[in-house]
């Protein structure tokens, strides 16, 4: 265990107050707790003793204050106070400021640090979990952010409820944090267990936290989530008309003879067409997508959008870096972005049932959250493999598509490049379509459609064409809204493209 552990964990409740919120600006929520009924003798003296040792009159400190000028609400342990577990006074305090953030409409920060349930109260005290779980339901139902800052020690059924339910989770360097600690575990079964698992670090590898940082790095992450939720799309998106359909909107009539402009509209609203490659080139066009030097997600991150927070894995112990997870900012205001990253996966990380889940947890996001969702599609296609099999990648692939057409906020696909199969239609059931000139979708690679219908790939570029699987194809064909010309800017371009129809949508 490391010495910035052993500091971290002396840390008291008022003390990461501090370090934690803008100099002065914390209240505190707290009412004087009474002895909880019925409690024995002995239990009624650790309570002194654990009073008079923390300074604190529970496990658990609230209150509100600010975080870089943003109004919080904040729940924080006391770990010396009984090991910071949770009986019905302090389950009380956590739900009472849960409501409270909620009537207040304010963010809500979370730093447990506790080994579970008290165990002097019993199943009562157990069952507070689900109360506590119950109100932070009720809070995110609001569209309000939740963001956890895990502290060493956090075990039991802290991390197995409040611990594990945030929309951004960090967690502090080198922490104990795990479903059952290390004691209990030796105890019951006899065996140690392996150093090293229930680790913060050992969670980021697998996807279970975003990030593992110090107090003031945390800070410094929920200051910059807190600062891109700040933005607002003027409070349209809560909901969409039931009318609104996952399709493309109906073309204009006219002439779509080649000419200057930088993107080919499909509504009214928009300019004259850009140049695109007859049908003939389609072959080019998947060529180029399969470019080395082609420019993808991070680069369209980079370019069109400001203010990114990457996430990290599902929340729940699985990770890709095929595809990226993203809280970011455009034209100034929120949007989670779910893309594939072509560079990755020209590394060897495949898109895999992970991939999947990761992709699931932005679409979650963006709906708990209220935010439009812009998914960037940009792959060779799914991992094809035994695991993948085993998996249930199919299943993953028919959940993200039923995930993104339930969802209630708008959503925008970016066909960016490649768009190979299951893999990207996972990401494609938007309610409008943007896509970059040479971008295409297929069931199958075009060789892979030429083994099929000739028995090797000598078709391949005949039947890229005879398909239509490229941009202008499928605007002509009415599965795609704009197509943007490429070449230097098209990241703003697109940008500016998907910032439109999310507009749009809100109308």
């Amino acid at each position: 265990m490391t010495a910035l552990v052993e500091s971290a964990r002396r840390l008291r409740g008022v003390e990461l107050f501090e370090q934690l919120l803008d100099p002065g600006s914390f209240r505190s929520w707290d009412r004087p707790v009474p002895d909880p009924l019925g409690a024995d003798a002995s239990y009624l003296a650790d309570l002194a003793k654990a009073r008079q040792r923390s300074g604190a009159d529970e496990s658990v400190l609230t209150g509100e204050g600010r975080l870089n000028r943003h109004p919080v609400a904040v729940i924080v342990s006391e770990f010396s106070f009984m090991g910071g577990s949770i009986g019905r006074a302090a389950a009380n305090r956590i739900v009472a400021a849960i409501e409270e953030a909620g009537r207040r409409r304010i963010p809500l920060i979370a730093a447990p640090a506790s080994g579970g349930t008290r165990m002097q109260e019993g199943t009562l005290a157990f069952l507070q979990m689900v109360r506590i779980t119950e109100a932070l339901t009720a809070y995110k139902r609001l569209g309000l952010p939740y963001l956890v800052y895990l502290r060493h020690p956090t075990t039991g059924g802290v991390f197995a409820s409040w611990g594990s339910l945030g929309h951004v989770t960090a967690a502090e360097p080198s922490g104990l944090i795990g479903f059952l600690g290390p004691k209990v575990y030796a105890g019951l079964t006899g065996q140690e267990f392996p150093e090293g698992v229930q680790r913060s670090e050992n969670l980021l590898a697998h996807g279970t936290v975003d990030a593992v940082l110090d107090i003031v790095g945390f800070r410094q992450l929920a200051a910059e989530v807190l600062g891109i939720l700040s933005g607002s799309w003027e409070g349209a998106c809560s909901s969409l008309p039931a009318s609104m359909e996952h399709a493309p909107s109906e073309p204009v009539s006219g002439d779509m003879s080649s000419g200057g402009t930088a993107v080919r509209h499909m509504s009214s609203g928009g300019a004259a067409t850009a140049r695109m490659p007859p049908w003939d080139s389609a072959w080019d066009s998947v060529q180029r997508t399969r470019d080395a030097g082609r420019p993808g997600l991070r680069e369209l991150l980079d370019g069109g959008f400001g203010r990114l927070v990457r996430l990290n894995g599902t929340g729940r112990g699985a990770l890709s870096a095929s595809t990226a997870v993203v809280l970011a900012q455009l034209e100034g205001r929120p949007v989670v972005v779910v893309g594939q990253d072509r560079a990755a996966q020209r590394a060897g990380s495949v898109l895999d049932a992970a991939a999947l889940a990761q992709a699931r947890r932005g679409m979650r996001l963006a709906e708990e959250l209220r935010l439009p969702l812009v998914t960037v599609v940009d792959t060779p296609g799914a991992e094809l493999s035994v695991e993948a099999e085993e998996s249930a990648i199919a299943g993953g692939i028919a959940d993200c598509i039923a995930a993104m057409l339930g969802l209630t906020v708008p959503s925008v696909a970016v066909l960016l490049g490649e768009g190979t199969g299951g893999g990207a239609l996972a990401l494609a059931a938007a309610r409008r379509t943007v896509a970059a000139e040479h971008a295409w979708l297929a069931p199958l690679p075009p060789e892979g459609a030429s083994l099929i219908v000739n028995g090797d790939t000598s078709l391949a570029a005949e039947l890229g064409g005879r398909q239509r699987i490229v941009a202008s194809a499928l605007f002509d064909d009415g599965a795609v809204d704009d197509v943007v010309a490429e070449g230097p800017g098209l990241g703003p371009r697109i940008a500016e493209a998907v910032a439109k129809r999310i507009v749009e949508q809100l109308a």
